[in-house]
Protein backbone atom coordinates (compact mmCIF):
# COMPACT_ATOMS: atom_id res chain seq x y z
CA UNK A 1 0.00 0.00 0.00
CA UNK A 2 1.07 3.60 -0.44
CA UNK A 3 2.93 5.42 2.31
CA UNK A 4 3.03 9.19 1.93
CA UNK A 5 5.48 10.13 4.65
CA UNK A 6 7.82 8.92 7.36
CA UNK A 7 8.99 10.43 10.63
CA UNK A 8 12.23 8.58 11.13
CA UNK A 9 12.35 8.89 14.90
CA UNK A 10 9.73 9.46 17.57
CA UNK A 11 10.07 9.03 21.31
CA UNK A 12 6.46 10.11 21.96
CA UNK A 13 4.10 8.36 19.54
CA UNK A 14 4.61 4.79 20.77
CA UNK A 15 4.55 4.57 24.59
CA UNK A 16 7.87 3.34 26.02
CA UNK A 17 9.24 2.57 22.55
CA UNK A 18 11.79 4.15 20.25
CA UNK A 19 9.92 4.19 16.97
CA UNK A 20 9.34 5.70 13.56
CA UNK A 21 6.00 6.76 12.13
CA UNK A 22 4.55 5.89 8.72
CA UNK A 23 1.77 8.06 7.24
CA UNK A 24 -0.86 6.50 5.02
CA UNK A 25 -2.96 8.65 2.68
CA UNK A 26 -6.69 9.15 2.46
CA UNK A 27 -9.43 9.37 5.08
CA UNK A 28 -13.15 8.65 5.17
CA UNK A 29 -13.79 11.60 7.52
CA UNK A 30 -13.52 15.33 6.88
CA UNK A 31 -12.80 16.70 10.34
CA UNK A 32 -12.66 20.49 9.82
CA UNK A 33 -9.80 20.86 12.33
CA UNK A 34 -7.59 18.16 10.76
CA UNK A 35 -3.96 19.28 10.42
CA UNK A 36 -3.08 16.44 8.02
CA UNK A 37 -4.98 17.90 5.06
CA UNK A 38 -2.33 16.92 2.46
CA UNK A 39 -2.55 13.29 3.62
CA UNK A 40 -6.35 13.31 3.53
CA UNK A 41 -6.27 14.72 0.00
CA UNK A 42 -3.24 12.58 -0.98
CA UNK A 43 -1.60 15.63 -2.55
CA UNK A 44 1.99 14.40 -2.26
CA UNK A 45 3.76 11.63 -4.12
CA UNK A 46 3.96 8.33 -2.22
CA UNK A 47 7.29 7.05 -0.99
CA UNK A 48 9.20 4.39 -2.86
CA UNK A 49 8.38 1.04 -1.21
CA UNK A 50 11.84 -0.37 -1.85
CA UNK A 51 13.59 2.55 -0.19
CA UNK A 52 11.13 2.56 2.71
CA UNK A 53 11.63 -1.09 3.57
CA UNK A 54 15.38 -0.83 3.04
CA UNK A 55 15.36 1.86 5.74
CA UNK A 56 13.22 -0.25 8.06
CA UNK A 57 15.47 -3.28 7.63
CA UNK A 58 18.55 -1.18 8.31
CA UNK A 59 17.06 0.37 11.48
CA UNK A 60 15.50 -2.69 13.07
CA UNK A 61 18.34 -3.06 15.58
CA UNK A 62 17.92 0.60 16.60
CA UNK A 63 14.15 1.07 16.49
CA UNK A 64 11.74 -0.97 18.59
CA UNK A 65 8.47 -0.06 16.95
CA UNK A 66 6.63 1.43 13.99
CA UNK A 67 3.58 3.67 14.29
CA UNK A 68 1.14 3.53 11.38
CA UNK A 69 -1.07 6.59 11.13
CA UNK A 70 -2.86 8.67 8.52
CA UNK A 71 -5.23 9.69 7.23
CA UNK A 72 -7.07 6.54 8.22
CA UNK A 73 -4.97 3.39 7.79
CA UNK A 74 -7.88 0.96 8.08
CA UNK A 75 -9.68 2.24 4.98
CA UNK A 76 -7.02 0.47 2.89
CA UNK A 77 -7.93 -3.16 2.10
CA UNK A 78 -4.25 -4.18 2.13
CA UNK A 79 -3.40 -2.65 5.52
CA UNK A 80 -2.98 -6.16 6.92
CA UNK A 81 -0.19 -6.83 4.41
CA UNK A 82 1.75 -3.79 5.57
CA UNK A 83 1.30 -4.66 9.23
CA UNK A 84 2.36 -8.27 8.61
CA UNK A 85 5.51 -7.08 6.83
CA UNK A 86 6.38 -4.84 9.77
CA UNK A 87 5.89 -7.73 12.20
CA UNK A 88 8.05 -9.98 10.03
CA UNK A 89 10.84 -7.43 10.36
CA UNK A 90 10.59 -7.81 14.12
CA UNK A 91 8.90 -4.52 14.94
CA UNK A 92 6.19 -3.89 17.47
CA UNK A 93 3.36 -2.05 15.75
CA UNK A 94 1.11 0.78 16.90
CA UNK A 95 -1.91 1.71 14.82
CA UNK A 96 -3.79 5.03 14.91
CA UNK A 97 -7.44 4.83 13.85
CA UNK A 98 -10.67 6.79 13.93
CA UNK A 99 -12.60 3.63 14.83
CA UNK A 100 -14.92 3.60 11.82
CA UNK A 101 -13.80 0.16 10.62
CA UNK A 102 -14.50 -2.10 13.62
CA UNK A 103 -14.44 -5.34 11.60
CA UNK A 104 -10.95 -4.63 10.23
CA UNK A 105 -9.80 -3.49 13.65
CA UNK A 106 -10.94 -6.73 15.25
CA UNK A 107 -9.40 -8.80 12.45
CA UNK A 108 -5.90 -7.31 12.73
CA UNK A 109 -6.01 -7.65 16.51
CA UNK A 110 -7.11 -11.29 16.22
CA UNK A 111 -4.21 -11.93 13.83
CA UNK A 112 -1.79 -10.26 16.27
CA UNK A 113 -0.66 -7.75 13.67
CA UNK A 114 -0.71 -4.85 16.15
CA UNK A 115 0.56 -4.37 19.68
CA UNK A 116 -1.05 -1.04 20.54
CA UNK A 117 -4.07 0.91 19.27
CA UNK A 118 -4.62 4.65 19.59
CA UNK A 119 -8.21 5.54 18.75
CA UNK A 120 -9.44 9.08 18.25
CA UNK A 121 -12.66 10.06 19.98
CA UNK A 122 -13.65 13.06 17.92
CA UNK A 123 -16.37 14.36 20.23
CA UNK A 124 -19.37 13.36 22.29
CA UNK A 125 -22.00 11.26 20.50
CA UNK A 126 -24.15 14.37 20.05
CA UNK A 127 -21.26 16.37 18.65
CA UNK A 128 -19.75 13.72 16.38
CA UNK A 129 -21.30 14.79 13.07
CA UNK A 130 -19.95 18.33 13.40
CA UNK A 131 -16.54 17.09 14.53
CA UNK A 132 -16.08 14.74 11.57
CA UNK A 133 -17.57 17.06 8.97
CA UNK A 134 -20.32 14.62 7.89
CA UNK A 135 -23.86 15.81 8.70
CA UNK A 136 -25.53 12.37 8.70
CA UNK A 137 -22.65 10.50 10.31
CA UNK A 138 -23.56 7.17 11.95
CA UNK A 139 -21.64 6.67 15.20
CA UNK A 140 -22.51 2.95 15.46
CA UNK A 141 -19.14 1.74 14.04
CA UNK A 142 -17.26 4.08 16.40
CA UNK A 143 -19.29 2.78 19.33
CA UNK A 144 -18.50 -0.81 18.30
CA UNK A 145 -14.77 -0.06 18.17
CA UNK A 146 -14.88 1.61 21.59
CA UNK A 147 -16.56 -1.38 23.18
CA UNK A 148 -14.15 -3.78 21.49
CA UNK A 149 -11.13 -1.95 22.87
CA UNK A 150 -12.70 -1.68 26.30
CA UNK A 151 -12.72 -5.47 26.29
CA UNK A 152 -8.95 -5.43 26.76
CA UNK A 153 -7.93 -7.71 23.89
CA UNK A 154 -5.08 -5.37 22.96
CA UNK A 155 -3.28 -2.47 24.65
CA UNK A 156 -4.92 0.79 23.69
CA UNK A 157 -5.58 4.43 24.41
CA UNK A 158 -8.33 6.85 23.52
CA UNK A 159 -7.57 10.48 22.72
CA UNK A 160 -9.37 13.68 21.75
CA UNK A 161 -8.12 16.85 20.12
CA UNK A 162 -9.82 19.70 21.98
CA UNK A 163 -10.88 22.46 19.59
CA UNK A 164 -12.12 25.84 20.74
CA UNK A 165 -15.24 26.71 18.77
CA UNK A 166 -16.17 23.04 18.44
CA UNK A 167 -15.95 21.32 21.84
CA UNK A 168 -17.55 22.20 25.17
CA UNK A 169 -17.26 20.93 28.72
CA UNK A 170 -20.47 18.96 28.19
CA UNK A 171 -18.80 17.12 25.29
CA UNK A 172 -15.97 15.93 27.52
CA UNK A 173 -18.34 14.88 30.29
CA UNK A 174 -20.24 12.80 27.70
CA UNK A 175 -17.00 11.34 26.32
CA UNK A 176 -16.13 10.23 29.84
CA UNK A 177 -19.43 8.39 30.12
CA UNK A 178 -18.94 6.82 26.68
CA UNK A 179 -15.48 5.39 27.42
CA UNK A 180 -16.02 4.73 31.13
CA UNK A 181 -13.49 2.23 32.46
CA UNK A 182 -10.93 2.90 29.72
CA UNK A 183 -7.29 2.19 30.48
CA UNK A 184 -5.91 5.47 29.11
CA UNK A 185 -7.37 8.70 27.77
CA UNK A 186 -5.50 11.77 26.55
CA UNK A 187 -6.61 15.27 25.63
CA UNK A 188 -4.42 17.18 23.21
CA UNK A 189 -4.91 20.83 22.26
CA UNK A 190 -5.83 22.08 18.81
CA UNK A 191 -2.98 23.67 16.87
CA UNK A 192 -3.25 25.56 13.60
CA UNK A 193 -0.22 24.41 11.60
CA UNK A 194 -1.25 26.30 8.47
CA UNK A 195 -3.00 23.64 6.36
CA UNK A 196 -6.19 22.88 8.26
CA UNK A 197 -8.67 20.81 6.26
CA UNK A 198 -11.60 23.12 7.01
CA UNK A 199 -9.54 26.30 6.81
CA UNK A 200 -9.37 26.81 10.57
CA UNK A 201 -11.75 29.76 10.71
CA UNK A 202 -13.55 30.00 14.05
CA UNK A 203 -11.24 27.50 15.76
CA UNK A 204 -8.72 28.22 18.51
CA UNK A 205 -6.63 26.38 21.08
CA UNK A 206 -8.00 26.17 24.60
CA UNK A 207 -6.20 27.70 27.56
CA UNK A 208 -4.47 25.37 29.99
CA UNK A 209 -7.14 26.16 32.58
CA UNK A 210 -9.89 25.14 30.16
CA UNK A 211 -8.07 21.90 29.34
CA UNK A 212 -7.70 21.11 33.03
CA UNK A 213 -11.46 21.56 33.43
CA UNK A 214 -12.09 19.10 30.60
CA UNK A 215 -9.62 16.65 32.13
CA UNK A 216 -11.36 16.88 35.50
CA UNK A 217 -14.67 15.96 33.82
CA UNK A 218 -13.24 12.74 32.36
CA UNK A 219 -10.68 11.61 34.96
CA UNK A 220 -13.11 10.06 37.49
CA UNK A 221 -14.54 7.83 34.77
CA UNK A 222 -11.35 6.26 33.38
CA UNK A 223 -8.33 4.56 34.91
CA UNK A 224 -5.81 7.11 33.68
CA UNK A 225 -6.29 10.46 31.97
CA UNK A 226 -3.83 13.22 31.13
CA UNK A 227 -3.15 16.21 28.93
CA UNK A 228 -0.70 15.52 26.12
CA UNK A 229 1.67 18.04 24.59
CA UNK A 230 0.74 20.77 27.08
Amino acid sequence: MRIYGIQKLTLLDFPDRTACTLFTGGCNLRCPFCHNAPLVRMDAEPLDDGELFAYLRKRRNLLEGVCVTGGEPLLHPDIDTLLAELKELGYEVKLDTNGTYPDRLQEIVARRLVDYIAMDIKSSPAGYAAAVGIPDFDIAPVDESIHFLLGGTVSYEFRTTAVGGLHTLDDFAAIGDWIAGAEKYFIQNYSDLGDILGGGEGFRPFSNQELQTFLAAVSPKVKYAALRGV
